[in-house]
C-alpha cells in the first residue's frame, strides 16, 4: 500500500507474475486436474524450492518445482500466465 491508501504499481506488478501452486500444475500440464494438484500439495508430494508446498502457494518465476509422484520430475519456472494452449505449456517451465 502507499501512503495514499492506493496499492503500489510494483505490487500489482508481482501479484501478476504470481500464481496459486495447484493452478499453475494444472495450466503448465505437470499435472492434469487441479484437484490431482491439491491432493498431491496436501500429501507433501510437490516441494518448491526444496520445501513441502501447500497448493495456495504463489509461484513465480525462478521457483524450482519437484513433484514426487511415480517418476519425480523437477522443473524451473520460466513464466507464469493464467492461460495457455496445449502446445505451448512446455514454455511455461524447464526440466532441471
Amino acid at each position: 500500500m502507499t501512503r495514499s491508501g492506493g496499492i503500489s504499481r510494483r505490487f500489482l506488478f508481482e501479484k501478476e507474475n504470481m500464481m496459486r501452486l495447484d493452478k499453475y500444475l494444472k495450466v503448465s500440464r505437470l499435472i492434469k486436474r487441479r484437484t490431482v494438484a491439491n491432493e498431491a500439495c496436501d500429501a507433501e508430494k510437490v516441494l518448491v524450492n526444496g520445501k513441502p508446498a501447500r497448493a495456495s502457494y504463489e509461484v513465480k518465476t525462478g521457483d524450482i518445482i519437484e513433484i514426487v509422484i511415480g517418476k519425480p520430475l523437477k522443473v524451473r519456472v520460466l513464466d507464469v500466465k493464467e492461460f495457455t494452449k496445449k502446445e505451448d505449456a512446455a514454455a511455461l517451465y524447464e526440466v532441471v
